[in-house]
């Protein structure tokens, strides 16, 4: 869960946040969410995202990588309120799934991005 991402950008732009990971409701692990983009984008924005990891190989491949991509590795499903209605066990058939709330802010743009997720040792 990554309560809080800052993005921003003027053709080039980046974001990062800080989160934790939890399994069986308990925290596991910090980790940062950093990307860098480009293409035709402009302003400013805030909002947070939380991943569900839904199979083993997921959680494995979190724990055992240098850091996570987003695009790289497991399949990652970005999930709408439309598709969140329809989403059960039977459905969801990909191995993350991702949910963002409490956006703010103004962004627009058209542009590529990669980002990575990596674990830290918050002082």
């Amino acid at each position: 869960v990554f309560p809080r991402i800052v993005k921003g950008g003027l053709i080039i732009g980046g974001q990062y946040g800080e989160g934790a990971l939890f399994k069986n409701g308990k925290c596991t692990g910090f980790y940062n969410s950093v990307a860098a983009s480009y293409g035709l984008q402009i302003g400013a924005q805030t909002f947070g995202y939380a991943l569900f990891l839904m199979t083993g190989d997921a959680v494995a491949y979190l724990d055992t990588s240098e850091g996570f991509e987003i695009g790289v590795g497991p399949s990652f499903v970005v999930v709408d309120e439309g598709m969140a209605s329809s989403l059960t066990t039977t459905t969801a058939k990909k191995d993350i799934y991702a949910f963002f709330f409490d956006q703010g802010g103004l962004m627009a743009g058209l542009g590529l991005q990669g980002s990575k997720i990596s674990p830290i040792n918050p002082e």
